[in-house]
């Protein structure tokens, strides 16, 4: 299944709050699951959950990661089609 990451920065790299709203990337993986996908994307970025993975109806999830470019939040939702290639 393919899933879209919303990234939102928290903090920057000096662990202070980030102020600009629009601060926002977005990523496209393939996985079987939620917790897969947060796994991926932890591993690419080398970074850690905070906490848990909350899981929502429908394939979503929302988690808190932290990593040497600051702490920010993962909002995963499914998204249609598969990446070519994988």
């Amino acid at each position: 299944m393919r899933f879209t990451i919303e990234q939102r920065h928290l903090t920057d790299d000096d662990g202070k709050p980030v102020r600009d709203p629009n601060l926002v990337a977005y990523h496209a993986f393939d996985a079987e699951s939620v917790d897969d996908v947060v796994r991926l994307f932890v591993k690419k970025e080398g970074a850690e959950v905070i906490g848990a993975i909350l899981k929502f109806p429908g394939y979503q999830a929302v988690a808190t990661v932290r990593s040497t470019s600051g702490v920010y939040t993962l909002q995963v939702s499914p998204s249609s089609g598969k990446l070519v290639g994988r």
